[in-house]
């Protein structure tokens, strides 16, 4: 009787042992299926942005854009590649209303910075780079992405090279000589629908040569 009670012990904890493992088992490769889902989940996330972002010049005034949105575009924009390290951007930021209405009234293409309640302004320093335009045009479209990340709306209007534009944007914001404007970006909620252009042409893509 005793041998048959040590047997059903034995055999009982030998089951127990086969669950445990069985569920130590199962969570792992649990855990590796979600690794794998988030990791898709991420890329598909990041194609997404880029096939998604749209120009939106529209915006619900009255809704502002929170500062820890702002750092988070100004972090992803200053993520870019720039030319020897250089880095030769400069940030400004824009949310005094009676600045952004200034800088409306007398840029051609930025009549919606009367709507928008913050505009980013990407400049270049001449000093640190040659070429800052082409950095700082890297920068902008990061910016870009980034709003539309957050859900946000944006829309890249130009400065740089048009002089005329370029010393509406120097003036309102009293930049250094050193100092060029390249883009100025109305952002905001987006009021009303907008939507993605597809702009992928077969036609413009060639392998090895023309």
């Amino acid at each position: 009787m005793k041998n048959t009670n040590k047997i059903i012990v034995y055999q009982i904890i030998c089951l127990l042992l086969m669950v445990a493992i069985g569920v130590l088992l199962f969570n792992n490769q649990k855990e590796k299926t979600v690794m794998k889902k988030e990791s898709f989940s991420l890329e598909e996330t990041a194609l997404s942005v880029i096939m998604n972002r749209k120009s939106v010049r529209n915006f619900i005034k009255e809704k502002p854009v929170s500062k820890e949105d702002i750092d988070i575009i100004i972090k992803a924009g200053m993520a870019a590649p720039s030319g020897r390290d250089a880095r030769p951007w400069e940030i400004v930021v824009v949310d005094n209303r009676k600045s952004l209405d200034a800088m409306a009234e007398k840029l051609p293409y930025a009549k919606m910075l009367m709507q928008s309640p913050v505009a980013i302004v990407v400049c270049g320093d001449t000093t640190k780079s040659s070429y800052w335009y082409v950095d700082c045009s890297a920068v902008t479209e990061n910016i870009l992405l980034a709003v539309e990340a957050l859900g946000l709306g944006a829309v890249w209007t130009a400065a740089y090279p048009y002089e005329d534009r370029m010393n509406v944007v120097v003036e309102n914001l009293n930049l250094p000589n050193n100092i060029l404007p390249l883009a100025v970006i109305p952002i905001g909620h987006p009021q009303g629908e907008h939507k993605a252009k597809d702009k992928y042409d077969a036609d413009k893509v060639h392998y090895n040569q023309w």
